[in-house]
């Protein structure tokens, strides 16, 4: 079940009177999502923190999968800590929450972007930008993605980013896993759509979160970003999570393997 209420959303930061209104719009959606247990990597900040708190607020039980700490979130909050770096850590993590919980939607989410001109690219920080964005996405998806297959349900949110689509400056590591997580995405919903399980991503625009504070404390650059955002803001993580509340919910039942851009029409432009 959905429907439409007003907004009752802190004020996003950074933003005009009507941009933050446009803002708060993200969050007027609501689902039903009672008795429903979703997980979530990278939860303790940012935009997984912003879907752990808009899942708990529409009646989940959420699993955060994360390193660092998390004191903010309440209710029905399940804080699980693993460093998904490690691909160990990854399968002990997921094989604890299966033995205690029933897992109706995974997002994944967590994220890692070191930055090198590739000539000069460390392979050591190449392969720890792939495991953490393209090989924990793949392992957690199939342990989580099993048991929705057998009960023949359940629900997979991915993380891509523009650099799905375009290539970015001095982020090759970045970019190439992200374009993996687009087709990723679109591989396997391929497979599993008719065996009820949906698989979808958002790739997120420029988002204001601690991970840009510096983009966004730098006037000329960002004055260049918002002149190539139609919509003439940045986004928040609220706006993230708006889309991953939708694409969980009885209202996207026919969207299987799509790659979501929320990005205020920056790949429109």
């Amino acid at each position: 079940m959905t429907r439409v209420h007003d907004s009752g959303e802190d004020d996003p930061g950074h933003l005009s009177p009507e941009q933050k209104g446009n803002a708060a719009m993200a969050a007027s959606f609501t689902a039903d999502l009672t008795g429903k247990t979703a997980v979530v990597t990278g939860a303790s900040s940012g935009i997984g923190h912003a879907i752990a708190e808009e899942y708990l607020r529409n009646g989940a039980t959420v699993v955060g999968l994360h390193r660092r700490p998390v004191a903010t979130h309440g209710g029905k909050y399940v804080p699980v800590a693993v460093d998904l770096g490690e691909p160990d850590q990854v399968r002990a993590a997921a094989a604890a929450v299966l033995r205690e919980h029933r897992v109706d939607i995974l997002v994944n989410n967590a994220g890692l972007n070191l930055r090198h001109p590739f000539e000069d690219f460390p392979f050591e920080d190449w392969d720890r930008v792939q495991q953490l964005n393209i090989r924990s996405v793949v392992e957690l998806t199939q342990l989580f993605g099993r048991p929705m297959l057998e009960r023949g349900a359940g629900v997979i949110v991915n993380l891509a980013s523009m650099l799905s689509f375009t290539g970015g400056f001095t982020a090759s590591a970045y970019a190439a896993s992200k374009g993996a997580v687009a087709q990723f995405t679109k591989s396997v919903a391929n497979e599993w759509a008719a065996k009820g399980v949906r698989v979808n991503a958002i790739a997120p625009g420029f988002i204001d979160t601690e991970m840009n504070v510096a983009l966004v404390a730098d006037e000329t650059r960002n004055r260049k970003i918002l002149e190539r955002i139609p919509a003439g803001r940045w986004g928040t993580a609220e706006d993230i999570a708006g889309a991953a509340l939708f694409l969980v919910s009885d209202a996207a039942r026919f969207v299987h393997g799509t790659v979501l851009p929320v990005d205020g029409g920056y790949l429109a432009r």
